[in-house]
């Protein structure tokens, strides 16, 4: 494993949907005795912590070894098919996700992560042009991306680009 992050939700994700588990809880119970006073408490609040839990399911790893591969969440790309890599920044992050976006792209996207990196699919049986995914450490993607990935072209000498 050379790479491996889990993009937990942040902390200030967290309040408002267990402030509203406990209200709808509260709505339940509207003062009865017995089971509704309790039961929906102990069933809604532990179950928006297990949604909020699910939502930090998301791992990318950058695997190592004789195949190397890009994982994002189950999707895995052998980076033997990585092309040019991007990072995307704060700024240019909304017109990427938005007008720029191609609708055959693979996008996973976490609205609590800032940053995303574009990978560029060279496979020519994947119908995939790219893949866009957030990260917290985009940089450092994108540098084990772009050392892993094969020549772009192997004919020329190998040259930085712009978009490197």
């Amino acid at each position: 494993m050379r790479f491996s992050e889990r993009l937990y939700m942040a902390w200030w994700c967290w309040p408002l949907p267990l402030i509203g588990a406990a209200l709808l809880a509260a709505e339940v119970h509207m003062g009865y005795p017995g089971v509704r006073a309790w039961l929906p408490y102990v069933i809604l609040l532990p179950l928006a912590a297990l949604l909020l839990l699910g939502f930090g399911r998301l791992k990318i790893q950058v695997t190592g070894g004789g195949r190397p591969e890009l994982w994002v969440g189950d999707a895995h790309l052998p980076l033997r098919h990585v092309g040019a890599v991007e990072v995307i920044g704060k700024g240019a992050r909304r017109r990427t996700l938005g007008p720029e976006l191609d609708p055959a792209a693979f996008v996973v996207n976490r609205g609590w992560v800032p940053t995303l990196v574009r990978v560029e699919v060279t496979d020519p049986d994947d119908p995939t042009p790219y893949w866009l995914f957030s990260t917290r450490h985009p940089e450092r993607v994108a540098a084990l991306l772009r050392e892993a990935r094969p020549p772009l072209h192997p004919d020329t000498p190998q040259t930085p680009s712009a978009e490197d």
